[in-house]
């Protein structure tokens, strides 16, 4: 029980004293960043599922 303690403690210590946190603006840029990115990933699969999708009903076409 002692080590669960103690690990609390260093544990605790080691994000109030050693971890640097970044600050509101850094958060919000980095949030902005991720938000942008995943639109466009996701717009680019999209283009690519569609792209696909269209291939595979024209080959059916042509084969029917």
């Amino acid at each position: 029980m002692t080590k669960v303690v103690e690990f609390i403690k260093e544990s605790y210590n080691e994000m109030t004293q050693k971890v640097s946190w970044p600050t509101w603006l850094e958060l919000q840029n980095s949030a902005v960043l991720v938000l942008v990115a995943s639109i466009l990933i996701a717009l680019i699969i999209l283009g690519m599922d569609e792209s696909a999708g269209n291939a595979l009903k024209l080959l059916y076409k042509s084969l029917a």
